[in-house]
């Protein structure tokens, strides 16, 4: 095989859903965006059905379809972007529901889907999507009179439990909704481990379904295996890769696998990146670049494998996230599409 192998445990997606669920004593979604964060869509969307999630969260209309055309009809599936313009007949022909963000898309919805189910995003003090105070309670009455089949909001700092603006924007969801006979939602994967006056009717985890933080007891979903394509022998003094970024210091054993930046592995985590052969963890040697990794595997135990792993027991998509600078949702989401896949249910 000239590719990487990525293998997707449907299992454990399902268990990281049934462990988040019960914690609440709500419903629980699924938030299925970007191709099922970059695992695929049908497989994701199927397993969590199965699981027993029957309300579903995509970015936009686009992907709603696609879950839709995955799980058939019945579930809930809401779009975060809301009712743009030119989604009206993907929303009508695939029963999505729109999460409404704006005037606009309030006006939007109701001139051309009147009676289509829709639900109200509001702005608590994330500043990105939803209604603002002062426009909700302007469109507040005619807009109930409708019946929402959810009213939603987000937080912007849930990662961290001690960051004062989870209680301000806790405060500012529950003055703009309180009293109301609507289900409620203001907590992804974070808010729902910041306990229940958090959870209110609904729930929507994405990132910790997927074995990613801050969802520290999630099973690990993902697992990557890159192939082994030439070794070679390399003498104190000479340099690998682009640049000649990367000297032996001394007499080293060199493995160069298929892997670079267009598989979705940032060029920038080379100096902090490690793969592994069981136990063992290697340096890479050199720059990462298009298609290959070179990686020092000097004093590797055992026969020559076919595969080294980048992501498995040893190393999640988080600690490949801290290589990079970055968070575990760009590592999932980015993983290329030459991958070979296999899915483990």
């Amino acid at each position: 095989m000239s590719t990487g192998h990525l293998t997707i445990d449907l299992t454990a997606l399902a268990e990281n859903w049934r462990a988040l669920d019960a914690m609440t004593a709500g419903e629980t979604a699924a938030v299925v965006k970007a191709d099922g964060y970059g695992l695929g869509t049908a497989p994701v969307a199927r397993t969590l059905a199965r699981a027993g999630a029957r309300r579903f969260f995509t970015a936009v209309a686009e992907e709603g379809a696609a879950v839709r055309a995955a799980l058939g009809p019945g579930p809930m599936i809401g779009v975060f972007s809301g009712h743009m313009a030119g989604d009206s007949e993907l929303i009508r022909d695939h029963a999505l529901t729109p999460m409404l963000n704006s005037v606009d898309q309030v006006l939007r919805h109701f001139e051309t889907l009147p009676q289509h189910p829709f639900g109200i995003q509001l702005d608590s003090g994330m500043n990105r999507l939803g209604m603002e105070p002062a426009e909700w309670a302007a469109l507040r009455e005619p807009v109930l009179q409708q019946r929402p089949a959810l009213i939603m909001s987000h937080l912007a700092c849930a990662d961290d439990p001690d960051h004062f603006m989870n209680e301000k924007q806790l405060r500012a969801f529950r003055e703009m909704t309180d009293g109301l006979d609507i289900p409620r939602s203001l907590s992804a994967t974070g808010g729902t481990l910041l306990g229940p006056e958090y959870h209110f009717e609904l729930t929507r985890p994405g990132v910790g379904l997927y074995g990613g933080h801050p969802f520290a007891d999630a099973r690990p979903v993902v697992t990557l295996d890159l192939p082994v394509i030439q070794t070679r022998e390399v003498l104190p003094g000479e340099t690998v890769g682009y640049g000649n970024h990367w000297t032996a210091q001394r007499p080293s054993h060199i493995a160069t696998v298929a892997a670079g930046y267009a598989d979705g592995l940032p060029r920038i985590m080379a100096p902090r990146l490690g793969l592994w052969h069981g136990d063992q963890r290697f340096p890479l040697a050199g720059r990462i670049s298009m298609d290959l990794i070179t990686v020092d595997i000097t004093g590797m135990e055992g026969e020559m494998p076919e595969f080294l792993s980048l992501l498995g027991p040893h190393q999640g998509v988080d600690d490949v996230a801290e290589a990079a600078g970055t968070i575990g949702y760009e590592i999932l989401t980015s993983l290329g599409a030459r991958y070979a896949r296999s899915y483990l249910s």
